[in-house]
C-alpha cells in the first residue's frame, strides 16, 4: 500500500496532551483506534480508561462509531495538503460502573418540610 494513502492521526486527551501521531490505513476501524489509544495511554494520568469501551472519539464535532472506518470518518478538506488530523478523546466509564458508584455515594436522604399555620 502506498504511504501517501495512510492517514496520520493524533489523539488529544483531557489535559491537552497528545497520544501519537500514528499512521493508519483508511480501512482501519474506530474500534482499532480505541484499542491503540488504550495501549498507548500514559500511565501517569489521573484518569485512565479501563477498557476500549470507556473511550469516546470525537472528530469534527461528531462522536465516532466503533464500526466506522477512518476513511468514512475523515472530513473531506478539498485540496488542502495532507496534515495530521487531531481527534479528541473522552473517557466515559461504562454505565453499569457509574450506577454502582453513584449508589455507594448516595446517602439516605431525609426530606424535611416545615409549615407554620397562624
Amino acid at each position: 500500500m502506498p504511504e501517501e494513502e495512510l492517514v496520520e492521526l493524533k489523539f488529544r486527551i483531557y489535559d491537552g496532551s497528545d497520544i501519537g501521531p500514528f499512521r493508519y490505513s483508511p480501512t482501519s476501524t474506530v474500534a482499532m483506534l480505541k484499542d491503540r489509544i488504550l495501549a498507548e495511554w500514559p500511565k501517569d494520568k489521573k484518569i485512565i480508561p479501563k477498557a476500549a469501551n470507556d473511550i469516546k472519539l470525537i472528530s469534527a464535532g461528531k462522536i465516532l462509531e466503533n464500526n466506522k472506518t477512518v476513511g468514512q470518518c475523515r472530513v473531506p478538506f478539498g485540496e488542502l495538503p495532507p496534515a495530521v488530523i487531531t481527534m479528541h478523546v473522552v473517557v466515559q466509564p461504562s454505565l453499569a460502573k457509574a450506577k454502582t458508584e453513584k449508589k455507594l455515594d448516595e446517602a439516605p436522604r431525609k426530606h424535611l418540610c416545615a409549615c407554620s399555620i397562624m
